[in-house]
């Protein structure tokens, strides 16, 4: 087998390099991955080539890893399974720095910029459009800042919304675990997807929200808020995303809602019969 094998698992894997690197023994290379924006290198990968083809891929925005060997007709020897086993443990604690890295690296930029900004007043025409306040967001030029911070209030990333709605995260910054928080929790804390939605929220309840940003991390968050309020009442308020198949906003938030024992609430959309 050939490094070709190597690079077909990787898009069999559903991470298509675009333009891979050079891949030199045992270092990470980052790529942009089939689909990821322009621009972006969220694909890593590390090979080793002794005593087998064999090595570690994966992706940042997803957080999936794969290990990959290649197939032998040969028995190897106590001492080259040895060896394999180190390379790929070495492969993956240069997946670990490099992401540490990167990270940091984003963190720091983030605060720099976050630091810089000026607060944003509710005549944003997104803020408008949604009808919701400016919850303590800030603005880089017409984009509104989300900051996004743990549970013990360190910023590592911020999420852009522009006057249209459209909305990108800073490159390479942490968002697994990571909320907006808007209001202190009393009785209750309120989980939503979205910036408007828990701007909506707390303006119709007066009750605390954490914004996750997606569904993919309502179950992250949820975690690390029952680990820092482990009486307080957790409600996960979910997209009910009823046209898109297999419904990942409830899904998610069912699922989140079970492993930290919270309570599920939802919007039930009905057809209006003008018959």
């Amino acid at each position: 087998m050939t490094e070709a094998d190597f690079i077909a698992a990787m898009g069999l894997a559903g991470l298509t390099p675009i333009k891979l690197p050079a891949l030199p023994e045992g270092k990470l290379v980052r790529f942009r991955v089939e689909g990821d924006k322009s621009g972006s290198r969220n694909g890593w990968a590390v090979l080793h080539r002794h005593p087998i083809l064999a090595g570690v891929f994966g992706s940042w925005r997803t957080g999936e890893q794969h290990t990959w060997k290649a197939t032998t007709n040969e028995t190897m020897t106590p001492a080259e399974l040895g060896a394999l086993r180190r390379g790929l443990q070495a492969a993956q604690q240069a997946r670990a720095d490099e992401e540490a890295r990167v990270r940091a690296t984003a963190a720091a930029r983030a605060l720099k910029l976050w630091s810089g900004a000026k607060p944003v007043t509710n005549d944003h025409p997104y803020l408008r459009a949604k009808g919701v306040h400016a919850f303590g967001l800030r603005a880089l030029r017409d984009q509104l800042m989300v900051p996004a911070r743990d549970a013990e209030g360190r910023l590592h990333t911020l999420q852009f919304i522009g006057p249209d709605g459209s909305k990108r995260f800073l490159t390479g910054g942490r968002i697994a675990g990571c909320y907006f928080a808007i209001g202190r929790p009393d009785d209750a804390l309120l989980l939503a997807e979205g910036y408007s939605t828990g701007a909506t929220l707390y303006q119709a309840t007066g009750k605390a929200v954490a914004v996750c940003f997606n569904c993919g991390n309502l179950l992250a968050v949820a975690r690390s808020l029952r680990a820092k309020f482990p009486r307080l009442r957790l409600v996960i308020c979910a997209d009910n995303d009823e046209g898109t198949p297999g419904n990942p906003g409830l899904t998610a938030a069912h699922a989140a809602a079970k492993a930290v024992g919270a309570r599920v609430a939802y919007p039930i959309f009905t057809e209006v019969s003008h018959g």
